[in-house]
């Protein structure tokens, strides 16, 4: 009897249900997991995604089945809600001023969006529907938010592996970038100082993200939800007169919506969806696409910096992805690693902010195209 009743106690255990690929899926989170947490790779990000990801592949739990309750928590991803939200908040944690100081990084933060579009072609190639397609090109563009407000609109059924793929790139950026760099840069290249940034004024400030606003968004309308809110958060920061609304923006909102957004994608990467081949077809293109963008940035810096006699150091273009600041942290770390003088982080600002701009519209041609 009492054999029967311990039998029928571990039957409803989820170690009794468990089985190979859901074991597979919960060590994949337990080393996102790892690297989030002892190697400090993007954690506001990287813990509640791994974490999300843990929890649905856990048997017999239905976090995700309706009437779970990352079942509602997921409803504003498929509405398009948290990703635009996010952006709120990096528009108000943003300055855009080293890039007004110096309009001409705005191409360096285009020319690195190469990759979105090279890796669209080249999932159609290998058989990505165009929806399909689309969804994994943004992955180059290294900018979370953007992967998943696309993902969720032209093909949800890829949006965990899409979105984890796009956070994992933006986390090991200090690993894919510097090899990239100094294949395309010489050391002399490397070692450019360039003059200090003219001081921005506050006027400025204020009206670029009007200005950029009415600009882009006339011209592609449906980057409005990405485009809108990080200019409007901007707009909240520099205006001077909402201090509470921008501080609860870049805070307790952001927050927050870091934490909703983090969990419910990370509970889309269920083991029967995740484990396929298409997975790693996407891992391997967001990774060429990222690789390529970075690519064009930095060939792009070694074309201005030739151009203007050596003002520009090429290193600055590899800071025209979206992930900030981390990649403009990169070129700092490269720039002096060759000059230990050298001072670039202010100087990759400017096209790494333009990347985020640059992205949420490559994000609106793509929806508006498909």
């Amino acid at each position: 009897m009492v054999l029967e009743q311990i039998s029928e106690f571990l039957e409803t255990t989820a170690f009794y249900h468990l089985s190979f690929p859901k074991l597979i899926m919960i060590i994949i989170a337990c080393f996102l997991l790892y690297l989030a947490i002892a190697k400090k790779y993007e954690p506001l990000l990287l813990v509640p995604i791994s974490f999300g990801m843990l929890l649905v592949n856990i048997p017999l739990g239905g976090i995700m089945e309706e009437g779970g309750l990352l079942y509602y928590l997921y409803k504003p991803v498929e509405w398009g809600v948290y990703p635009p939200l996010i952006f709120l908040g990096v528009g108000a944690m943003t300055d855009f001023g080293p890039l007004i100081a110096n309009p001409k990084t705005f191409l360096l933060g285009a020319a690195a969006q190469f990759g979105i579009f090279l890796a669209f072609l080249i999932s159609l190639f290998v058989g990505f529907t165009p929806a399909e397609a689309g969804s994994i090109g943004i992955i180059g563009g290294a900018d979370g938010p953007t992967a998943i407000f696309t993902a969720s609109q032209l093909a949800p059924e890829l949006l965990g592996s899409v979105a984890i793929a796009a956070y994992a790139y933006m986390a090991l950026v200090p690993i894919i970038q510097p090899p990239i760099m100094k294949l395309l840069t010489t050391e002399d290249e490397r070692k450019i100082v360039m003059e200090q940034l003219r001081p921005v004024s506050k006027k400025e400030k204020i009206l670029f993200p009007i200005v950029v606003a009415i600009l882009t968004i006339f011209l592609i309308p449906s980057a409005i939800p990405l485009l809108g809110m990080l200019m409007f958060g901007n707009l909240l920061k520099e205006s001077g007169v909402t201090d509470r609304l921008s501080n609860a923006a870049q805070n307790e909102l952001n927050n927050i919506v870091v934490i909703f957004l983090g969990l419910t994608v990370g509970a889309t990467a269920h083991a029967d969806s995740f484990l396929r081949m298409e997975t790693i077809k996407i891992i391997v293109l967001g990774l060429f696409a990222f690789a390529i963008g970075t690519t064009v940035g930095v060939l792009l810096g070694k074309l201005m910096s030739r151009l203007t006699g050596g003002k520009i150091n090429p290193l600055i273009g590899a800071a025209g992805v979206s992930a900030v600041p981390m990649a403009a942290r990169v070129t700092q770390s490269v720039g002096s690693e060759a000059n230990p003088n050298n001072f670039l982080i202010m100087h990759a600002m400017g096209p790494n902010v333009a990347g985020v701009i640059g992205s949420a519209i490559a994000a609106g041609i793509l929806l508006a195209m498909l």
